[in-house]
């Protein structure tokens, strides 16, 4: 009997997941069922019975108090974190097995990213981590990968700092670069929390521009989670409300501001003016 040479896991999953990403892409992007997520060495959770559901295309922005779970939700969307209790599917599959491979096609900010002035990495190797998704850690890129790099730059207007170490930049083009290195993973999903923290007016603005530009430019699903209301992209199409780890309104955004005003979830903090 000859030697039969079976797909290896990795291949084999993603071969399913891109079938999976297919069909999702009709439909649901993200579904969460009745989920409960606890962190390491905690004992209640940070998010509790949370259900939603996320549609192709849709740009979502979750607001709430400080320590409301918004942070908690990306990650728990990113397969990040353990689910304490229910489901969490991205693209159609179960995020508690498929986790690793779907995140392929999942771009993700997170919160306060500052690089150390000292670190050595600079601009455009940053954004080409994006694509080791995609190639594999132990690819060397190709010719389509610096490409890519290159694009997702001049799409962030950072072009010139391409060889300036990631550290000397400010709080606002540090954002960017890593705007950039989600973009340049090419995702479907497209996940930011709080990527106008630190900045000013000016940087704010010309980033809530970009990231509505990706968004309908690249045919994304957004999941954006922010405090400064005043910085929310006109391309909002719904508005979360979270409050104790739980989504508390989900709706048209002026709704559910009125929503939070009234239940006297607008804290101090909060950028209104």
């Amino acid at each position: 009997m000859k030697n039969i040479k079976l797909p290896d896991r990795d291949m084999w999953l993603e071969r399913h997941h891109k079938l999976a990403l297919g069909d999702a892409l009709m439909g649901k992007v993200v579904e969460l069922r009745g989920v409960d997520t606890i962190y390491e060495g905690e004992h209640l959770p940070a998010i509790r019975d949370v259900t939603l559901e996320v549609s192709d295309g849709e740009f979502i922005v979750v607001i709430g108090p400080n320590g409301s779970g918004k942070t908690t939700l990306l990650e728990t969307i990113n397969g990040l974190l353990k689910l304490a209790r229910g489901e969490v599917r991205v693209f159609g599959r179960d995020m508690t097995r498929y986790s690793r491979v779907v995140r392929k096609d999942i771009g993700y900010v997170p919160q306060d990213f500052m690089s150390d002035p000292s670190a050595p990495f600079i601009v455009k190797d940053v954004i080409l981590m994006g694509r080791y998704g995609k190639i594999g850690v132990l690819r060397r890129p190709e010719a389509r990968d610096m490409k890519i790099v290159e694009e997702a730059m001049r799409m962030l207007g950072i072009e010139r700092f391409a060889d300036r170490p990631i550290g000397k930049l400010s709080g606002g083009e540090q954002q960017k670069v890593m705007i950039a290195r989600a973009i340049a993973q090419e995702p479907r999903l497209l996940l930011l929390d709080e990527p106008f923290s630190n900045l000013d007016i000016r940087s704010k603005k010309e980033i809530a521009g970009k990231i509505e530009r990706l968004h309908d430019e690249e045919g994304l699903t957004t999941i954006m989670v922010t405090h400064d209301l005043l910085s929310i992209p006109e391309r909002c199409d719904r508005m979360l409300l979270m409050d104790r780890g739980r989504i508390v309104a989900d709706g048209d955004s002026a709704e559910v501001i009125r929503r939070s005003e009234g239940a006297g979830l607008l804290l101090k903090g909060w950028n209104l003016k």
